[in-house]
């Protein structure tokens, strides 16, 4: 049986994408490059992931021109197909400006980049990325943002927890998002985001290595 393979989605300005791609290979699977400006079949993978970066510089606003890319196409078809999707920071921006996600990433309270270690907990979702962690289970990944602030209107985020799609929280809020909130899903639960960097946490040389409790699905 050969290994399960894992779309790695590269837009201009995306910098984080080799760390992806080295973390979902030394995870067992097949880490392929997709480019932003072709369409593709979704149906041989089994997961997508849209790494953290500044695609199109972050003009306009943090990931509305990569939403409005080519890949993007295939990215939704994969998504009413219930195909795995995870965006990391930029890629949580593009999938919340693509309407993928609910909600938005706003500049970080005091508008400052802020680059640490931040402590997260589980809070719900459906997502299998990190499917392995109870609620309340705690993990300690990096952050590295100027727009991280996640923000929704008061009651759509009611219909967020209604729903069981905040999937992680902070414990010690970095950046002023609405309610501590630093990932979330959609209401399937196949497509998930987050600010933090789950594959700059992934051996213990890097500082810690949870990030692979949310990466490593395909095993």
């Amino acid at each position: 049986m050969g290994k399960s393979r894992v779309g790695v989605i590269r837009f201009p300005g995306t910098n984080c994408d080799r760390d992806v791609f080295e973390a979902v290979e030394q995870s067992g699977a097949e880490a392929v490059w997709l480019w932003h400006g072709d369409q593709f079949d979704f149906k041989g993978f089994a997961a997508l992931i849209l790494p953290g970066g500044f695609s199109y510089g972050d003009y306009l606003r943090s990931g509305a021109l990569a939403a409005r890319a080519v890949a993007m196409q295939s990215v939704r078809e994969a998504a009413s197909h219930g195909t795995p999707i995870l965006g990391i920071c930029n890629g949580f921006q593009i999938l919340c400006e693509s309407g993928l996600l609910p909600g938005a990433l706003s500049r970080n309270h005091g508008l400052r980049f802020i680059d640490a270690w931040v402590d997260l907990k589980k809070a719900g979702g459906k997502t299998t990325f990190g499917a392995a962690l109870k609620v309340g289970d705690g993990i300690r990944i990096p952050i590295a943002h100027a727009d991280g602030r996640y923000i929704i209107a008061e009651e759509n985020l009611k219909g967020l927890r209604d729903n069981n799609q905040v999937w992680l929280e902070y414990v010690d809020n970095p950046n002023g998002s609405i309610a501590n909130i630093a990932g979330v899903t959609n209401a399937a639960g196949n497509v998930a985001g987050l600010m933090p960097h789950p594959e700059r946490a992934y051996h213990e040389w890097m500082g810690g290595s949870d990030g692979r409790k949310l990466l490593e699905i395909w095993k």
